[in-house]
C-alpha cells in the first residue's frame, strides 16, 4: 500500500490572516501532507508578512500566481491610474502591503507562473488561479460556458484541474469527463443565494491520493473568529476598512464600487497620502 497523500488546496486568502490560522489548523488536525497555494494571498485584508512567513513555514510543493498578486505588482510599479476610484484603491492597499514586504519580494510574487501541472500516481493535475493564460474574468463562475471550462485542459493530457478566483467551492466535469475542483476561499466566500451567504466560515478543500488514485475530494469549511479579524484591521489601521468589514460580516464585495470606493477615498484623503508614499520611494 503506497503513502496516503493529502494535499490542502488552499485559494483566495486575501490577506484574511485570522481564516488562515483556523485553516490550518484544520490541516494539522487531519494530517495534510502537502499544500498547494492557488493565488490571491494578500489584500484587501489586513495580513502582510507575517501572513506570508505563515505560508513560507508550510512544505507548499506547488504555488500560482492570482490576479490580486499582479495587481500588487502593477500598483508598486506605478502602472495604475490614480483618479479611478478601483485603482486608488489598488494602490492605498499596496502602500499598506508595502509597509512592511518589499519591493522585492512583490516582484518575485510576480514571477509565480500562471499554470503548473503535476503527476501523482499516475494522475496528472493542471492548476491555475483561473484560465491557464488570464487569472482573472468571470469566464469560470459557476454557470460558466461549458467550452470555457474545457480550457483548463488545452495542451496537457490532465484528468483533473483545480483553479481558485470565483470564491465558491465546486465540483464538476470537462466534456471529455475530466474533474474540475474549486476549493472555494478561505479570507472571502462568495454566495450569490441569500440563505447561502449567511455561512461565511473559510473554505479549502483535501485532496487524497493512494496508489489507487484520487480517493476522495473533500471540501471543508472552518469557523473562524471574524471579529478578531476585524479588530486585527482596526489596530493596523487597514485602508478602506468598511469595504473589509462588509464582505466578512455580509459577504458582499464592492472592488468595483466606484461610489463607495471615491466616497471612502476623498473621505480619508487616500490621494494625496498615495501621492506622498509613492513620491517619498
Amino acid at each position: 500500500m503506497g503513502r496516503l497523500r493529502r494535499i490542502a488546496l488552499l485559494s483566495d486568502i486575501h490577506g484574511n490572516q485570522t481564516a488562515l490560522e483556523a485553516v490550518l489548523a484544520d490541516t494539522r488536525a487531519i494530517g495534510v501532507t502537502d499544500y498547494w497555494v492557488l493565488g490571491d494571498s494578500v489584500m484587501p485584508g489586513s495580513g502582510r508578512k507575517e501572513l506570508l512567513d505563515l505560508l513560507a513555514s508550510l512544505p507548499i510543493s506547488l504555488e500560482v500566481r492570482g490576479n490580486w498578486e499582479d495587481s500588487l505588482w502593477r500598483a508598486a510599479h506605478g502602472l495604475l491610474h490614480i483618479e479611478r476610484p478601483s485603482h486608488l484603491y489598488l494602490m492605498r492597499l499596496c502602500a499598506y502591503v508595502m509597509e512592511e514586504i518589499s519591493l522585492e519580494e512583490i516582484d518575485g510574487r510576480h514571477l509565480l507562473p500562471m499554470q503548473e501541472i503535476r503527476s501523482i500516481q499516475g494522475l496528472e493535475i493542471v492548476v491555475s488561479h483561473h484560465l491557464p493564460e488570464k487569472n482573472w474574468g468571470r469566464e469560470l463562475i459557476h454557470i460558466g460556458a461549458q467550452e470555457e471550462f474545457d480550457k483548463l485542459f488545452q495542451g496537457n493530457q490532465a484528468s483533473i484541474a483545480i483553479y481558485g478566483h470565483i470564491h465558491q467551492q465546486l465540483l464538476r466535469y470537462g466534456s471529455q469527463g475530466q474533474m474540475i475542483i474549486n476549493p472555494g476561499s478561505i479570507g472571502q466566500p462568495f454566495f450569490m443565494d441569500d440563505h447561502l451567504r449567511k455561512d461565511l466560515r473559510a473554505q479549502y478543500a483535501v485532496l487524497e491520493i493512494d496508489n489507487q488514485g484520487l480517493a476522495n475530494v473533500d471540501f471543508r469549511r472552518v469557523a473562524y473568529d471574524v471579529e478578531l479579524e476585524l479588530h486585527r484591521a482596526k489596530l493596523q489601521e487597514l485602508p478602506y476598512f468598511e469595504i473589509y468589514r462588509e464582505s466578512l460580516v455580509n459577504g458582499i464585495h464592492h472592488t468595483h464600487n466606484h461610489e463607495w470606493l471615491a466616497e471612502i477615498a476623498q473621505r480619508e484623503r487616500y490621494e494625496e497620502e498615495v501621492q506622498q508614499f509613492f513620491k517619498s520611494r
